[in-house]
């Protein structure tokens, strides 16, 4: 079909108006953002009157939820040495957390069930002693909760991924398992020797 006159120069109007809108659409992706002037760490600056792009934090700033104080909670430590006991009530929340927490950073080496037979180990690193040896058993919470804070021998610390709530946790689960391989009959309670008397049955 032939186009006439009219026709034909109202499609190329058509089309140039098109180009337009498209031309002008993409302008607006420009990324002037990406291209300000910006300043590197400790980088000098003219901007400022001491001369340095590194500006001091406000005064009695602190990032949030990380306030770094010296108390038991924070440390495990009180009056000098590693105290014993949770700066909260061990709730089964808390004990969830911690096994939670557990599984994904510490199975790894010292194994599900703390004995330290985790798959690092059974790859040739070194094994971590057992949860359920006499020394670690009689250890202090707060010693426990320190050597997550601050790492020990070839453990890193876990500070940077583990939260004190949740290092708390983990305290919690690991005392759980001890007491999973090494507890006495005597200290079951009525139904739990009526459970355990059906698992044998």
């Amino acid at each position: 079909m032939k186009l006439n006159h009219n026709q034909a120069w109202f499609k190329s109007l058509l089309f140039v108006i098109a180009l337009i809108v498209v031309v002008l659409s993409a302008s607006g992706c420009m990324r002037d953002m990406q291209d300000k002037s910006r300043y590197k760490p400790l980088e000098k600056s003219d901007f400022f009157s001491d001369g340095l792009s590194s500006r001091p934090l406000v005064k009695n700033t602190v990032s949030r939820g990380n306030l770094k104080t010296e108390d038991y909670r924070s440390t495990g430590i009180e009056a000098g040495d590693y105290g014993d006991g949770f700066p909260e009530a061990v709730t089964r929340e808390m004990l969830e957390r911690g096994r939670n927490r557990f599984d994904i950073y510490c199975s790894v080496c010292h194994g599900k069930t703390g004995y330290g037979d985790g798959m690092v180990f059974q790859r040739g690193f070194p094994a971590p002693p057992p949860y359920h040896i006499g020394r670690l058993q009689e250890a202090p919470d707060g010693y426990i909760f320190n050597v997550i804070t601050n790492g020990f021998g070839k453990m890193a610390s876990y500070s940077d991924v583990l939260d004190i709530n949740d290092r708390w946790a983990v305290v919690a689960y690991v005392r759980a398992l001890q007491k999973s391989q090494n507890m006495s009959p005597d200290e079951l309670s009525t139904r739990e020797k009526e459970i355990l008397q059906q698992v044998k049955e």
